[in-house]
């Protein structure tokens, strides 16, 4: 268990590394563009898709990292309010339903890619880019964010991690 959640954890950064180099490049290529059409009075054709491309990209892609790191916007009423067991069982049940959520969203993002794969899809634009290398983003964010769903159930039930990452305040104070 402990190489899986090593894995699941080095995949996450990763992602998340792969995930900020493509916010770092739509940033280069709006700069370039804004250049291009400002300065030099040329028209662009491939930079606004190719930007809007990255950033949805960016995103699927960087889930995994930011539920690594728990960014993700996290209401902690409930789980304050009620007890360590109760906490535990809220945890063990938002984990689970999440992670099987994203499987079932990996599942159709596969079949939608392989759908673009088999049909060759391109964008319907001068630069038309093929549509399986955009969309292969989806799968792969889906698919690495089900296992971060399922490292973090692996810890949760170990004991390694506590539920949403809230200590009992009595087992801190003994």
């Amino acid at each position: 268990m402990g190489t899986f959640i090593l894995l699941t954890d080095r995949l996450s950064r990763l992602l998340g590394v792969v995930s900020a180099a493509l916010l770092v490049t739509a940033v280069a290529i709006v700069c370039q563009m804004v250049f291009v059409r400002y300065v030099l009075g040329e028209s662009t054709y491939w930079q606004t898709e190719l930007v809007t491309y990255a950033l949805i990209a960016s995103t699927f892609l960087g889930a995994p990292y930011v539920l690594l790191t728990r960014g993700h916007v996290n209401v902690e009423l409930v789980p304050l309010a009620v007890g360590p067991r109760s906490r535990f069982m809220l945890a063990l049940i938002a984990y689970g339903m999440s992670a099987i959520l994203c499987g079932v969203l990996a599942y159709y993002s596969i079949l939608f890619w392989y759908e673009a794969w088999e049909g060759n899809w391109d964008s319907d634009t001068i630069w038309a880019p093929k549509l399986w290398k955009v969309y292969l983003a989806m799968p792969v964010g889906f698919i690495a964010i089900s296992l971060q769903y399922v490292a973090d159930l692996c810890c949760l039930l170990s004991g390694r991690e506590p539920p949403f990452g809230i200590a009992d305040v009595n087992a801190e104070a003994a």
